[in-house]
């Protein structure tokens, strides 16, 4: 606030030339008013007139509360009044004064004693600045942030802000819920503590390069990752980034997060349901229909060593009736087992896409390798199952819609990461990709892979063909811990 008087000027100032104090107090619209120790009107400038719409000649030795302050504040200004007395200097406040024409007014005051030639206090300097615009803008910011702050606090999604160094800066109630921590727990502290790794590892340096190359990941994009509560429980989240400019140099990250482990357990509890109903049909296959199969083959076999002791015309037509029954038994056992292709142990994965490899091979006539050095074993069966429906699919799409003739299948674990890599040399991607029918296909490797936590890649290769590429953290999303019913 601008005050023209000092204080120390204030106290020792001729208060009885008039014309000497209108001069100086006159000054950028400043209202000011001398009162006795009874706090009754002595003095005041033309801007407090003017304010006022009162003469002084009219208001002079009147109690300035009862005629310039609004009813339900006079006690309240009368004791502060009183206080202020004897003291060098008073604190700011804001108080309503009464005028004539433009109503209710607010006024920030600053208080300052009067002293005579001995020293003696004999009144009081008010010193004020009509605030009233300023007031109802900071009302209304007041009450923009209470808004903003009603709104992040009833969110259901967790939201926080971090700086350019990830350091956490804010965060709502729903972050406290969401990962078990304390907000003081939160801020100040670098955002990778609420990821598990190989996530935290790698952040700084996400971070780092978007600074640097303006190059966008995840910041207005959005994805599905997996994070880490206080209790070491990873769950499965969609995060999305926003970036806030504050000026040269300086920026902050608003990150909004929705927690999808009731997502993910509707998902894998569907892929699991079709997991089993896969499972049923090709055990009945297995079971049922290939050993139907093998009797119809042994009863036709027999019939055609009858046919040919018989030297029958019939016996070559009924040799190939043998044959095409044993090939379609060895079809049904290889249907079989593309639909239970993960035998229950650690390097299951790798038999079922070996084996993958060699029916490609064997039924499509084309080239197709599986790579696997040095030995990756996954112990997590669901994984497992996940990764073989991905290359599955992929594979199928390289067969039927890429024209392809080689195909190269690779497994591979790199910084904690399970990657599954499959190759074609076919036509690549269309730029109508999005409308072909692939597009389901497509869609089920990327939830499958999400649904593990993972990513999928789609991309034309630079020497031809497509690369899908899967990656899956070792680290599987654990179940969530139930509420504590007390």
């Amino acid at each position: 606030m601008e005050v023209p008087i000092s204080p120390q000027a204030a106290g020792t100032l001729d208060t009885e030339d008039p014309d000497i104090l209108q001069g100086l107090v006159s000054h950028a619209g400043m209202l000011v008013i001398k009162l006795d120790l009874e706090g009754r009107v002595v003095w005041f400038n033309n801007v407090f007139a003017t304010v006022t719409g009162q003469e002084l000649q009219v208001m002079r030795g009147r109690d300035w509360v009862e005629e310039f302050i609004p009813v339900e504040e006079r006690e309240a200004t009368r004791v502060q009044c009183r206080e202020l007395i004897g003291k060098t200097s008073g604190e700011v406040h804001t108080k309503p004064l009464i005028t004539r024409e433009r109503g209710v007014r607010y006024v920030e005051w600053f208080h300052s004693d009067l002293k005579d030639e001995q020293g003696q206090t004999v009144g009081i300097l008010c010193i004020g600045r009509d605030v009233t615009e300023l007031q109802s803008a900071r009302e209304a910011l007041r009450e923009s942030e209470e808004r903003n702050r009603a709104v992040l606090e009833t969110a259901v999604n967790a939201i926080l802000t971090i700086d350019e160094t990830r350091v956490i800066t804010s965060v709502n109630s729903a972050t406290e819920r969401m990962f078990g921590y304390r907000r003081e727990e939160l801020i100040g502290q670098n955002i990778k503590m609420l990821m598990p790794e190989p996530y935290a590892g790698h952040h700084d340096g996400y971070v780092k390069n978007y600074v640097r190359t303006g190059k966008r990941k995840i910041i207005g994009i959005g994805r599905e990752v997996v994070a880490k509560r206080k209790s070491g429980e990873l769950f499965p989240i969609d995060l999305s980034v926003g970036e806030v400019v504050l000026g040269p140099g300086k920026r902050l990250f608003t990150g909004i997060i929705r927690d999808l482990t009731d997502n993910k357990q509707l998902e894998e509890k569907i892929l699991r349901i079709s997991e089993e109903e896969q499972h049923r049909i090709g055990q009945d296959i297995h079971d049922d229909l290939c050993q139907q199969l093998v009797a119809i083959a042994c009863l036709a076999k027999v019939a055609h060593q009858r046919l040919v002791k018989t030297a029958s015309a019939a016996a070559p037509d009924l040799d190939q009736v043998v044959q095409m029954i044993s090939t379609a038994n060895q079809r049904a056992r290889e249907m079989a087992r593309g639909l239970v292709p993960v035998v229950l142990d650690a390097s299951g994965l790798m038999a079922a896409l070996a084996d993958m490899a060699r029916g490609t091979q064997q039924i499509f006539r084309i080239s197709c390798q599986f790579h696997c050095d040095p030995p990756v074993e996954v112990s997590d069966n669901t994984m497992a199952i996940q990764l073989y429906r991905i290359a599955q699919e992929a594979v199928a799409n390289a067969v039927k819609h890429s024209k392809a003739d080689r195909l190269d299948l690779s497994l591979e674990e790199v910084d904690g990461w399970v990657r599954l890599r499959i190759r074609d040399n076919g036509e690549g991607i269309p730029d109508h990709a999005p409308g072909t029918g692939t597009g389901m296909g497509l869609l089920t490797m990327s939830r499958r892979a999400r649904m593990m936590g993972g990513d999928l890649g789609v991309e034309n290769h630079p020497l031809g063909g497509t690369v899908v590429t899967c990656s899956i953290p070792i680290h599987k999303p654990t179940a969530p811990v139930q509420p504590d019913p007390s």
